[in-house]
């Protein structure tokens, strides 16, 4: 281990040296996200580690490490759990997700949903992102779960087809113009997806841009000048079925015109992916963002063999000039182990253009792990 520590400090060296000579530096983004006071507790500073932003989750957020974040000249963004359900649901039960039988969804493994149109709920996170951005001027805001309820953190998604309540349908119902037909809800389910698919799937994105709005209309009233962010699942356009749209209800170039900074979740030990696919998926971005070229089809496609092409989504996107890639790449053991050389690959992977800043995941899982915070040290102070 310490001799590969030695030729990694030798190898950042002489490419930022060399790359320092051709351009100019860059404030490049160098974070660790979860509950980055866990380093702190290890006697880990901030600065020494070469840790530039903290993205620490809203129920860790508080006014010492805060002023000790500051103090230590990082950054501070604040993940906020968009449409993570869980606590909610129980209390309210019309907020609960109804799948297309009429039953309400079950968890999704440890992930609990929510229904994007409670009219409550949204309220109810409103209000506790005004609380945040009230008591602390934060450098930004991430939203994190923007999606309809599944599971995808995993090698086998969790998918379940939501949300057929009666006020999803009704609303739905007068976006189309159309009084949908049944007695039940799976009555009206099944004639949703058997006549209305497409217009449903769109209606479902659209929802989640929505509220994407809202929440940037609320950061961005009280504080201009923080960022607004979003956390989203990595996946091409065609994996699982085109799930990523058809499902989630994710259009990451919607989400892209609505905010500043795209954060996709690359966590290639989850998804049994290999650390290759952290810089591709990078690069797949950036060429899909920096396209011109975009058709108002509303669809996802597959050309050019396996490389999946954006075709589209809910609007005619044109210009991403302000948009910035900021990956989260996986440095926790779960599942199985990710090496520190493992963890130093999928560093240089994610950080390659046109990302101009990274993060890991996460704080706490490497806080006891000297090698992994060495990787890291190393890496980031080296990283211009």
């Amino acid at each position: 281990m310490r001799t590969y520590l030695l030729i990694l400090s030798a190898f950042l060296f002489i490419s930022c040296s060399k790359k320092a000579e051709n351009e100019p530096e860059k404030d490049f983004i160098k974070g660790v996200y979860g509950h980055p006071a866990a380093l702190l507790d290890m006697g880990y500073r901030f600065d020494s580690l070469g840790i530039n932003a903290v993205f620490v989750r809203s129920i860790s957020l508080n006014p010492t490490f805060f002023t000790t974040a500051k103090e230590q000249e990082a950054a501070v963004y604040v993940e906020f759990p968009t449409l993570n359900g869980k606590g909610y649901v129980e209390a309210h039960p019309d907020a609960w997700p109804i799948d297309e039988k009429g039953q309400p969804s079950p968890p999704a493994d440890w992930f609990m949903g929510v229904c994007p149109t409670h009219p409550g709920f949204k309220e109810f996170r409103s209000q506790q992102l005004w609380e945040i951005l009230k008591e602390y001027a934060v450098d930004g805001i991430f939203l994190d779960y923007v999606h309809w309820h599944a599971q995808f953190e995993t090698k086998d998604p969790i998918l379940p087809e939501t949300c057929f309540c009666e006020r999803c349908t009704a609303i739905f119902g007068e976006g189309i113009n159309q009084e949908i037909p049944g007695e039940s809800i799976a009555e009206k389910a099944d004639w949703i997806l058997s006549h209305e698919d497409k217009a449903w799937r769109k209606w479902r994105a659209d929802i989640l841009n929505g509220w994407v709005e809202d929440m940037g209309k609320i950061v961005k009233a009280e504080q201009p000048q923080a960022k607004l962010g979003v956390f989203y699942c990595s996946w091409y356009p065609a994996d699982y079925d085109s799930a990523l749209y058809n499902t989630l209800g994710i259009d990451p170039m919607a989400f892209a015109q609505r905010a500043d900074v795209l954060s996709p979740m690359l966590f290639h030990s989850m998804k049994e992916r290999p650390t290759s696919w952290v810089g591709e998926y990078v690069s797949w971005l950036g060429e899909v963002l920096g396209s011109k070229d975009r058709s108002k089809s509303e669809e996802w496609s597959k050309s050019e063999g396996s490389k999946p092409v954006w075709t589209g989504g809910s609007e005619d996107l044109n210009q991403f000039e302000f948009v910035d890639i900021w990956p989260i790449v996986q440095a926790h053991n779960s599942p199985g182990t990710v090496s520190p050389e493992e963890f130093h690959q999928v560093l240089m992977e994610g950080s390659k253009s046109p990302a101009s800043g990274i993060m890991m995941f996460s704080a706490e899982s490497i806080a006891q792990e000297p090698a992994k915070i060495e990787v890291l040290r190393q890496f980031y102070r080296h990283k211009n």
